[in-house]
């Protein structure tokens, strides 16, 4: 299961920090920092390139199995806590001064941290031998 979630989690990771490079998918904010993906959440190129890392990094935890898998869950679900956290106390303005951030963006980050913090910690492979 945890396998299968990080090769998920890549996917969908890979598939936004590419459609945030897509005009279409990011329709610009009026003061050029960024655009807004889907019109709701807010990204920049240094945001787009962070999803495509994290995804990257989750597709090859998934292909290397579930420990790999259970162990970046387990330290991107910290991080995403984190920058949840950073998000709240910032508010609407560029973390660490260049990911680009939002109201949105710092809920969806609370609901990855809470899942990826379940399946690095809680979930339990269901898989027989």
């Amino acid at each position: 299961m945890v396998k299968t979630a990080a090769i998920l989690f890549g996917i969908v990771f890979l598939a936004v920090g590419i459609l945030g490079f897509v005009g279409a998918a990011t329709p610009p904010m009026a003061d050029g920092n960024g655009g807004m993906l889907l019109g709701i959440f807010h990204v920049n190129p240094a945001h787009n390139f962070v999803h495509i890392a994290s995804g990257v990094v989750f597709l090859l935890c998934g292909m290397a199995g579930a420990g790999p898998s259970r162990t970046f869950f387990k330290i991107f679900g910290l991080v995403y806590a984190l920058v949840a956290i950073l998000g709240f106390v910032q508010g609407d303005t560029n973390l660490l001064g260049m990911i680009a951030n939002n109201r949105a963006d710092v809920w969806l980050h609370v609901g990855l941290a809470v899942v990826m913090l379940y399946l690095g910690f809680g979930a339990k492979d269901t898989a027989t031998v």
